[in-house]
């Protein structure tokens, strides 16, 4: 066999032999993750959960999804049509309106959401005063007491339900849960991607050079890290004006400083490891070493952190919600609407949907950190 034809046998098998998607290493690690029942199952569950919030507009909106008008096919949802398109004038067609809706269906169809309402829909048909209590405890004749046809009304249908009450502007609760759970689990997920770009680069940078960069680094860290982080949020919040990227710049100054700490005693410690000079000896570069060799393994510790703090980023926004300083006045937020549940405890459905929403978000995402860190553990082993 000639030297071309034995390199491509080499080549030949070198293709047909398929690297595995994950290495034997994180084979394992997957094993010992699905090992932990509740953790695995949390993190079905947690992206269950995030996934519909994806589609909230799909799940709770107060325009058709789908609607045929005069013929001509119409997607309400993501389009903006104007009023003037069914015979009226407003610049902004509000699909609620029996008019509309008479007309719509005279010449045509819609299909609705399961939820008629978004986050920012006043129902004006609730039985009592705001905020009202969940449909169901109503009878069917309260219920339909305010629409024109009583009992009969078209619009009088579990599609207009609201399942979790109405807020104190008659909004309804399930759709600001829905919504509100959407920007939470965002924010944090934006918001810990960020920081931890920013503090592993830190500690890298900290940990492998050391001396005077990591003196100056840590004496830094130690002064930064000594501000009252919450008053600062607090002041800072009230002088700007209230948003979402705004709120997260903010909180991204302070948040990064978790990070460091990890990988910098990561970089510390292998800095110094025989492979780590042998590739020093064969003129690699810096930046090489400390990308492909040494922040895999720093990675690990990281890893483990990162639902911690995503817990954290979460809990820090509904807390600013609560307060006052956190999302704009009118947005969906789970900590407004525990405040609201606050000031009207005559409406415990309000108090309760925003504990319990909280509540089961902040749980998966313990049980899935709890996974994590027994998955990455080389100690830990489960039969």
């Amino acid at each position: 066999m000639s030297e071309i034809q034995a390199k491509a046998e080499v080549e030949r098998v070198r293709n047909t032999v398929r690297r595995p998607f994950l290495s034997p290493l994180n084979q394992r690690r997957w094993q010992n993750f699905k090992a932990n029942r509740r953790g695995y199952w949390s993190l079905w569950i947690f992206l269950g959960f995030f996934i519909l919030s994806l589609f909230a507009e799909f799940l709770a909106n107060d325009k058709p999804l789908v609607a045929s008008y005069n013929g001509e096919i119409l997607f309400p949802v993501l389009v903006d049509y104007p009023e003037e398109k069914f015979g009226g004038f407003l610049a902004v067609t509000d699909y609620r309106d029996p008019f509309i809706q008479e007309e719509i269906n005279a010449n045509g169809w819609m299909i609705w959401p399961p939820i008629r309402y978004s986050y920012r829909t006043v129902n004006n048909e609730i039985p009592g005063a705001a905020p009202a209590k969940p449909s169901w405890l109503y009878t069917k004749e309260e219920r339909c007491g305010r629409y024109d046809l009583g009992v009969d009304d078209p619009n009088c249908t579990v599609g207009n339900w609201n399942w979790l009450g109405t807020d104190d502007q008659a909004r309804d609760v399930l759709s600001r849960v829905i919504y509100g759970f959407r920007i939470s689990v965002l924010f944090g997920l934006i918001l810990t991607f960020a920081s931890a770009v920013i503090g592993v680069s830190a500690g890298a940078v900290q940990g492998y050079f050391g001396g005077w960069t990591d003196l100056l680094f840590q004496r830094f860290i130690e002064i930064w890290s000594s501000i009252p982080v919450l008053y600062l949020i607090l002041i800072i919040a009230a002088v700007l004006p209230p948003g979402f990227w705004i709120l997260l710049g903010i909180m991204l100054l302070f948040s990064w400083v978790a990070f460091v700490g990890v990988v910098r005693a990561e970089f510390l410690r292998a800095r110094n490891f025989e492979y780590v000079s042998a590739a020093r000896a064969l003129g690699v570069p810096n930046r090489t070493i400390m990308l492909r060799h040494l922040l895999p393994n720093a990675m690990v510790a990281t890893l483990t952190f990162l639902p911690f703090i995503l817990n954290g980023s979460i809990t820090t926004l509904s807390s600013l919600d609560f307060l006052g300083f956190g999302m704009p006045p009118g947005s969906p937020s789970l900590g407004e609407l525990l405040r609201q549940g606050q000031r009207h405890l005559n409406a415990p459905w309000l108090g309760i949907s925003g504990f319990l929403s909280l509540s089961i978000m902040l749980s998966l995402l313990i049980f899935i950190g709890e996974a994590v860190r027994d998955a990455f553990d080389p100690r830990k082993t489960f039969r």
